[in-house]
């Protein structure tokens, strides 16, 4: 592989982890206050005062307006999945459980795993000490109820490791 094409991968990588870096940002901003700060205003004050130099300006927007529009039903997702009101999480968690559902639910291309990953990631970064533990065991109950097929190619083979086990 080229250089010039790992480059733009890594480049790719970067630029999206810093949209989602951004949505979770944006969702944190709009959920302190979203009856007097529209998504729309959001956006764009975003756009208008962050750096976006290195940010996949056009998934930040995707993301956070599929958020925002499908806010019940990703929360109904996630709710599924909690053993306390979401409106209890830390809201850092919150809005990172918030952008992994979006893209679980509207970015098939994305293995669930990068999606995984990223919040986890993004959650270390701003959330609390111990914080990715609980979004991790959240996130892959949402991937293994929202991308069945994705999660069970992915998941070990129980007799294979049973197999292994026995001859080890």
């Amino acid at each position: 592989m080229s250089d010039n094409v790992q480059k733009t991968r890594g480049s790719t990588a970067k630029r999206r982890r810093n949209a989602r870096q951004k949505t979770m940002q944006a969702l944190y901003q709009w959920d302190f206050d979203p009856d007097h700060q529209s998504v729309t205003d959001i956006f764009k004050q975003f756009c208008e005062l962050q750096n976006m130099d290195k940010v996949d300006t056009e998934y930040f927007e995707e993301i956070f307006f599929y958020t925002a529009k499908n806010l019940d039903v990703i929360d109904g997702h996630i709710t599924a999945h909690l053993d306390r009101p979401i409106d209890s999480l830390d809201p850092v968690e919150r809005s990172v459980l918030r952008v992994a559902c979006s893209e679980l639910l509207c970015r098939l291309d994305i293995p669930y795993k990068v999606v995984v990953n990223e919040a986890l990631e993004i959650n270390k970064s701003f959330g609390a000490d111990q914080g990715h533990k609980f979004v991790n065991g959240v996130i892959d109950k949402l991937a293994a109820a929202l991308r069945v097929v994705e999660y069970r190619a992915n998941a070990p083979d129980p007799v294979a490791g049973e197999n292994q086990a026995k001859s080890g």
